[in-house]
Order: structure tokens, then sequence, then C-alpha cells
């Protein structure tokens, strides 16, 4: 676990959007502890208000991590649609979306466990918070849409005129690529692989499961997003920059 930041000394409320201010405090929070242990009344004290204030917009902690984790979704879906920006070739799109998600995973990897973990379905309710399950709804339709354009361009063997099979080509390819940030975060892999190598060949195995018979493979390179490897292996020993002790221990 990274070791905790000193937590700020909490600043007067000057302004009129309470809830807002209160979201951006439990995501700093989240962000430098890494955890989501903290109770509504340090919330308050972080953001300078009553202990009692939060209450009123979110009369349970649950309710205010399901809106931190829609902030987190919400800054999934900006990020994926700005990484995509540009990119016409199907199977380049894919790619770039994969490795953007991938990045945006280790780059906070509690906020990460709160957005897709189980805390936010223990709800008795038997369905995650509507807040975070639409917020996620709209990030993951970046990767349909990417999708149901293979498939219209006769890149993909998925059936662009059928909802339900390009949701399951989505599902299948989110699928792989969340189960490695998530064991990559867990530091479970213990082949000697660096990170891109095992992003490159779960990519290889990605595009050749979705891409149709006898369709060409993409010649076309997606540039890799950037990422502060020597930041990120600091925080994180399971992962290192490439070229320098590449191996994942």
């Amino acid at each position: 676990m990274p070791k905790k930041m000193r937590r700020a000394e909490p600043k007067p409320y000057h302004h009129g959007d309470l809830r807002r201010a209160l979201i951006e405090t439990a995501l700093q929070l989240v962000t430098e502890e890494q955890d989501w242990t903290f109770s509504l009344r340090e919330v308050a004290r972080r953001a300078g208000v009553s202990h009692r204030a939060p209450y009123n917009h979110f009369p349970e902690k649950l309710d205010l991590l399901a809106a931190v984790a829609a902030v987190g979704f919400d800054r999934l879906h900006d990020g994926l649609v700005r990484a995509t920006a540009g990119i016409a070739n199907p199977e380049a799109l894919l790619d770039v979306i994969c490795r953007t998600y991938v990045r945006l995973g280790l780059e906070n990897p509690a906020l990460y466990r709160l957005m897709f973990g189980p805390v936010l379905s223990d709800t008795g309710a038997g369905d995650r918070p509507t807040v975070a399950r639409a917020a996620g709804d709209r990030a993951r339709a970046v990767l349909e849409d990417a999708i149901l354009r293979g498939a219209r361009a006769d890149v993909f063997a998925v059936s662009p005129d059928s909802p339900h099979d390009v949701i399951l080509a989505a599902f299948a390819a989110w699928s792989a690529v969340h189960g490695l940030t998530t064991l990559v975060i867990d530091r479970i892999p213990k082949a000697e692989l660096s990170l891109d190598d095992m992003i490159d060949r779960l990519l290889r195995m990605v595009r050749a499961g979705l891409r149709k018979p006898g369709a060409e493979p993409s010649s076309e390179t997606a540039v890799r997003p950037n990422l502060d490897w020597n930041a990120l292996s600091a925080s994180w020993p399971g992962v290192s920059a490439p070229g320098k002790g590449r191996a994942m221990k």
C-alpha cells in the first residue's frame, strides 16, 4: 500500500455548491489515503463545514461513495473520448481504448476499486446505486461504439444490426482488460513480462478474437497513452518502467 500523504488542514467553505464540495473532498481523501475508510465527519472537517452538513446531501456514507465513483466513471469516459479523438481504424480505436483504461485504473487504484468493486453492491437493493451505474454505462458506451464501428466496417465478427451481439462483444473485450488491470493492481502476475508486454499480448488476443475471418489485421499503430512510469512504480512496486527492470515481481 502506498505511503499515506499528510492530510491537509480543512479550509473554510465559501461557495454555494456544498454537494460538489463534499464529493471533491471525498475524492481527495480516496486518492490520498488509497482507501475509503474515512467518516462523513472527516469529510465535513476537510470541507470546512459542520459535521452534520453532509447528511443534507448524503444520508449515508455509501451515497457519497457512489457519487465519488460516478466522478471516476465520468473521468474514464472523458479520458477515453480524448484518447480516441481522430482515430478511424476500428482495431486502432479498440487498442487505444484498452490502453487508456489500464492507465487510468493504475493511476488511482483505490478509486478504480471503488468504481468496480463490491462495496457499491452492498446496498441491499440488489443493484448498484443509480448515479454510479448511469455514469458507468456512459463510459462503457465508448467501448460499445468502437465495437459497433468495427462491425459496420466489416472488420469485427459482430452483427451491427444486433445490439445484444455488440454488447456481448464489448463485454468480452472489457472483461479481458479489466482482469489485467485488477491483476496488476493486486500484484499477482508472476511471469517475466513487463506491463507493456502483457498489454500487447492481451490486445493481440482480443483483436484476433473479434476480427472477422478473412479481414486483414490493421497496420495502423495507435498512439500509446502517456503514462508516468517512474511515479507509478514508486507507488506500486509491481509496476516497473519500460527498460528499467521491467519484469513483474
